[in-house]
């Protein structure tokens, strides 16, 4: 179960929140200018996109150190952090964000950001994924038959950015996006940045059109034809009901998606058998990142076929080109 699943109490299947192109679009004004043409094929960014909680980890990250070390069980927090938000009629991330640092002023401990950084390390990963990144890339290296394709890895997480920071995994990110605390402006840790389940679809345009400052808008129109890193280059990876809008937002779009689950067949296995048949996901697995793995397998089917798709499109622009 996610981190965000365990603040809301939640583990049915919800609506796919709807989230399109078209919709995104529609009340932007478009641009008048007529683009140059590039001077070379630009679209061959590849774009892994990863959850963290359930997808990369096992638990949720406050798990590992930050609950222990103010002695509370982790069922008991996120039953409170349910508990308060219905009460509320709050939002169960910013809840959760709330409750960490209540709790820690409680037991007389001040949050700050560089301990959060140091829990990171101690944050467990599922088997093979310290390696599969340098695996990904390798492979791509070896399969792609037009030169300077690039391999890109993303997070967006509803967890904090602070403790991912402190993960081993973290240099091979090119952008997190990912909930953050702002601790200057208050005595007490405030969200910064809270990021939902349905708000995890803004970073994948944000990744999809290139503007990935924060401070910029992503509203104006922009041709497809400009965007960077087209969404069919693009694989989201997930492993519950809190990751459909980002997966059906993929495969709506042309880009793809997976879905994992722990080792034991369990809730996480029938979830991501559910997401499978309606149409959700490419493919699911056993969350093993490790090479000869299912899952490293059919990611591998989806990169020959993303490749393949580059180089068709590479040949494409050059006979357009006279």
């Amino acid at each position: 179960m996610t981190m965000t699943e365990r603040a809301t109490g939640q583990s049915k299947e919800r609506g796919e929140t709807e989230v399109s192109a078209e919709h995104e679009t529609s009340t932007a004004a478009k641009s008048k200018k007529k683009p140059k043409p590039a001077e070379t094929f630009n679209k061959k960014t590849i774009a892994l996109v990863y959850d963290f909680d359930g997808t990369l980890s096992p638990r949720p990250m406050q798990e590992y150190s930050f609950l222990p070390q103010l002695g509370i069980e982790a069922k008991a927090f996120w039953d409170e952090c349910t508990q308060v938000a219905r009460a509320q009629g709050a939002d169960p991330l910013i809840t959760y964000m709330h409750l960490m640092y209540k709790k820690a002023k409680e037991k007389g401990l001040r949050i700050d950001r560089a301990d959060l950084v140091r829990q990171g390390a101690s944050v467990e990963l599922f088997p093979g994924v310290e390696t599969w990144f340098d695996a990904i890339a390798d492979y791509i290296k070896i399969r792609a038959e037009s030169a300077g394709v690039e391999l890109r890895h993303y997070l967006v997480s509803s967890g904090l950015t602070e403790i991912i920071e402190g993960t081993k995994i973290r240099p091979h990110f090119h952008n997190v996006f990912a909930s953050e605390y702002w601790f200057d402006a208050y005595e007490l840790p405030y969200p910064k940045r809270v990021i939902t389940d349905t708000g995890k679809t803004q970073y994948l345009f944000r990744i999809n059109k290139g503007i990935e400052d924060l401070g910029e808008s992503i509203n104006a129109h922009m041709p497809e034809e400009q965007r960077p890193i087209p969404f069919r280059n693009m694989i989201y990876f997930g492993d519950g009901e809190t990751d459909v809008p980002s997966m059906a937002l993929m495969r709506k779009s042309g880009g793809h998606a997976i879905a994992v689950h722990p080792a034991e067949k369990g809730r996480g296995y029938a979830t991501c058998l559910d997401l499978f048949r309606a149409g959700r996901v490419d493919f699911y697995a056993t969350a093993d990142y490790r090479r000869g793995s299912d899952l490293f397998k059919r990611t591998c089917l989806l990169l020959d076929r993303m490749l393949a798709d580059i180089a068709v499109q590479e040949e494409v622009w050059k006979v357009g080109r006279g």
